[in-house]
């Protein structure tokens, strides 16, 4: 379709037959992202209350399918680049987003870091290193106030208020370490997401814990199964010893599930049930 017969199809949006208007709105989301700076253009020009709604309409759509696609694509070929997981994510909300902004916060932060590294560095050590860069220097901070606004999620959002939920800080910590092949890693404990280091001798074993929503505080084993316990839940592997990407991003989404249900929005929340549900299939 060119540009002509989609400028057709959208001068037709504020017919009032309904039959009408899903064909068109179906023809116009079936274009794909190619034509919303059309519809962006008309939205812009319109002064129809109508037109205007059924615009943002198909623009959302539109922008959902793109995003339940790359999260398809994700899942089958790219599970092991966690932040493009959580870009993904962040396209829900905030589609026109300049990726590059993260891509280079999360650099200086490494690189920061970086500066002040050791080769002789024991894991302690590296750890009070990250520590200051990211929660003394850059400000990063659990946000206590608001522990269920949705913004908590959206990486970029945390890096701009520097205030985010357990997992997002996680996911910045970890991002960062591992650029500097530092082992840390997510662990997908309940109630509250948590870090791991893994032991150099034996990278099956966990030298230690790290709880980044209290600014980088050490934990060990004996932490952790105290807190199992407390929930009455099992001291299994799967509590305890790092999880995959895929099981964080998952974690994500349903943080936002809930999220969105503490802010009583049904609209979002059903968005975000279905993408976790493209994930669990």
């Amino acid at each position: 379709m060119n540009e002509k017969e989609i400028k057709a199809l959208i001068s037709l949006l504020d017919d009032p037959d309904k039959g009408i208007f899903q064909e068109i709105e179906h023809k116009l989301i079936t274009c794909g992202p190619e034509v919303i700076p059309l519809l962006e253009n008309s939205w812009e020009s319109s002064f129809d209350p109508l037109s205007q709604s059924r615009i943002e309409n198909i623009i959302h759509k539109i922008q959902f399918d793109q995003v339940k696609n790359d999260l398809q694509l994700w899942k089958l070929n790219n599970q092991e680049d966690l932040l493009e997981g959580l870009l993904i994510i962040n396209r829900y909300q905030y589609p026109n987003l300049n990726e590059d902004q993260v891509y280079y916060q999360l650099a200086e932060l490494r690189r920061n870091a970086w500066y002040h590294l050791m080769y002789d560095m024991s894991p302690l050590e590296q750890v009070k290193l990250l520590n200051n860069i990211i929660f003394r220097e850059f400000g990063l901070s659990g946000n206590t106030s608001s522990y269920h606004d949705p913004q908590n999620s959206f990486i970029h959002k945390v890096l701009e208020t520097k205030k985010g939920n357990p997992i997002s800080l996680a996911c910045i910590y970890a991002l960062v370490a591992q650029k500097l092949d530092i082992p840390i890693y997510g662990v997908n404990l309940p109630k509250h997401f948590v870090l791991a280091f893994m032991d150099s001798q034996d990278n099956d074993k966990v030298a230690f814990y790290i709880n980044v929503f209290n600014r980088g505080q050490i934990m060990r084993e004996e932490d952790i199964f105290a807190f199992l316990r407390q929930l009455n839940l099992p001291l299994s592997e799967e509590y305890t010893l790092p999880c995959d990407n895929l099981a964080i991003v998952k974690r994500v989404l349903r943080n936002l599930v809930a999220a969105y249900e503490h802010i009583d929005n049904a609209e979002k929340r059903m968005d975000i049930e279905l993408l976790l549900g493209l994930l669990e299939d």
